[in-house]
């Protein structure tokens, strides 16, 4: 990832219709070469901030750039490649013709149409099909079509909006593969998904975004909550739990009959079960929890 000047930056941004606010004072950078998720729920602003950043639409206030320059700049759209959510293409084409078609509305040179297109159509694994109608495509085979549409001209940026609502799990499996690819390249991805395992196994940041608003961002070492340790036990007295809490550096939660000791550590179990059953209690379950982005979500929504 190089230390160079960010990619995208967002400042102060706000997007509003009519009464409704998608994005609030929104303050944001993406770095150059690295993979970086918006994640947050359907209606989180997600998307907004991708059509913003490719100028689709204008913010109500504030402003950024996409690669030094104004957002909406037609000549830094020409090096963005973008996967939309929702999109279709002509029936009545075959892939390869799709392909031909984005080729020449990118202003590519037609001698490197070719190369480009069996490029992209091996990393979509579409060559046994380039020739068939996209009528022809299932929901996925259309998906991965207009990833390798996204990927012509091998863009500096690519953005990719929601990119595996079609996918099945192997499909999944090989665009986590392409974006880990993409990065070793040095291209900049955007990765636009409410999927939190999706977003967990391929990049490098994250920007959690509710209502509009941002509520963390960051390396995922960064913003995974402490793991910690469920037991599920009876008999404990509230001071007993104060003991449990404060065992832990994140103190003491409750999921249904389990108790969470967040912060404790793998060492500390033969500890806190002797504390349950010091007190009276007696113990059913132990269970070492690890990290997730999940946790983490769900705390960042709760709080907010």
């Amino acid at each position: 990832m190089a230390a160079t000047s960010p990619v995208v930056e967002f400042h102060a941004l706000t997007k509003r219709y009519g009464r409704t606010t998608a994005l609030d004072d929104l303050d944001l950078q993406v770095d150059r070469g690295e993979v970086f998720g918006l994640l947050g729920a359907n209606g989180a602003g997600k998307t907004t901030a991708v059509k913003v950043l490719l100028g689709l639409t204008r913010p109500t206030s504030g402003g950024g750039s996409l690669l030094g320059m104004p957002f909406g700049d037609p000549e830094s759209r020409r090096r963005v490649g973008y996967l939309p959510e929702l999109f279709r293409y002509q029936g009545w084409l075959t892939g390869g013709e799709v392909l031909r078609l984005h080729a020449e509305l990118s202003g590519l040179a037609p001698e490197r149409w070719a190369e480009e297109i069996d490029t992209v159509l091996a990393t979509a694994d579409l060559r046994t099909r380039a020739d068939d109608r996209v009528s022809t495509y299932s929901k996925g085979m259309q998906q991965r079509l207009g990833l390798a549409v996204a990927l012509l001209g091998r863009p500096e940026v690519v953005v990719l909006d929601e990119p595996s609502t079609a996918l099945d799990p192997l499909g999944r499996h090989e665009l986590r593969g392409t974006i880990r690819g993409l990065r070793e390249l040095g291209t900049t991805v955007i990765l636009n998904s409410h999927q939190l395992t999706e977003v967990e196994q391929v990049c490098d940041r994250v920007a959690i975004i509710h209502l509009g608003r941002l509520l963390a961002v960051g390396a995922l070492s960064d913003l995974l909550v402490a793991g910690g340790i469920r037991l599920r036990a009876i008999g404990l007295s509230p001071a007993a739990e104060d003991e449990l809490a404060r065992a832990g550096e994140g103190g003491l939660e409750r999921d249904g009959p389990w108790l969470i000791v967040r912060g404790a550590t793998e060492e500390q179990i033969p500890e806190l079960v002797e504390m349950i059953v010091r007190s009276g209690g007696r113990v059913y379950g132990v269970e070492l929890m690890h990290p997730t982005l999940e946790d983490r979500f769900r705390q960042l929504l709760g709080s907010a």
